[in-house]
């Protein structure tokens, strides 16, 4: 049995409302042993540690402020974070980061948000959970000064290719690898960068409910991605590094505990 890590699922999205249990059953089930619920603002990291301290040991989450939200976040959010992220169980700052695709939010006022952020990562001794679309050179020039503050992070949902990829490992960050890679529309630069990642950088996650994988050959009526499919983007990601299943498996679990400072699990 699989004992995998999903780095990544938005677990308190309203899509999961009325199974959210049956959810994280099915995920065991399918051998995705733990899950680290994403925190996307302040109220959504609240949810996120609230949900977590339900399932001890199987679930851990972030906390932080959604590029989409950084207008949010001020004095008062920040010692909100801050106080989340003394729990055992909240295991990373973030979601954080630049979205100039979206552009929610004024580009100057995510800049701020994701500085701030870093910051507060650095204060408190956690890593990072980041977040970055269409603003990769602005990105890499607010993370790079506080890299060595750090205690690690993860570009989660990669997306992009070999030079971006190359300038996320130059500044030691873990790649976060989503079913962005079974998109044949999208996902070519991804999969042509999929072999340049090291084994000790990868880690795996389903941004779920999003990022359905779109090569699965039983989708949910609901289009609805979650946890238990993790297996599947997996299996994926091996095909396309030429490594077997089991490898990637053990090494993104590894990373993982690595990265979050979670407990090694026990054997199956």
């Amino acid at each position: 049995m699989l004992q995998l890590i999903d780095i990544g699922a938005n677990l308190t999205h309203d899509s999961f409302d009325d199974d959210r249990d049956d959810v994280i059953e099915r995920a065991a089930s399918a051998g995705v042993a733990r899950l680290i619920v994403t925190g996307a603002s302040v109220t959504g990291s609240v949810q996120a540690v609230a949900l977590a301290g339900s399932y001890p040991g199987r679930l851990f989450s972030t906390a932080g402020v959604h590029p989409h939200h950084a207008q949010t976040l001020d004095e008062h959010s920040i010692a909100a974070l801050r106080s989340l992220l003394a729990a055992d169980s909240v295991v990373a700052v973030g979601e954080c980061g630049l979205d100039f695709f979206r552009d929610f939010a004024p580009r100057d006022a995510q800049e701020r948000a994701f500085g701030s952020q870093l910051a507060l990562a650095a204060e408190v001794g956690k890593p990072v959970f980041l977040h970055q679309r269409d603003a990769h050179a602005q990105f890499v020039d607010i993370l790079a000064p506080f890299r060595d503050r750090l205690t690690g992070g993860v570009a989660h949902c990669f997306t992009g290719g070999a030079r971006e990829l190359r300038d996320y490992l130059d500044l030691d960050l873990y790649i976060g690898i989503t079913g962005w890679v079974c998109d044949e529309r999208r996902g070519d630069a991804l999969r042509s960068a999929l072999p340049q990642i090291p084994l000790n950088r990868l880690l795996i996650e389903t941004d779920a409910p999003y990022l359905l994988p779109r090569d699965l050959v039983e989708k949910p009526r609901n289009r609805r991605n979650e946890p238990a499919f993790l297996p599947h983007v997996l299996e994926r990601i091996a095909a396309h590094m030429n490594e077997p299943i089991e490898a990637i498996a053990q090494a993104t679990t590894d990373n993982a505990e690595r990265l979050f400072a979670l407990a090694r699990a026990p054997a199956p």
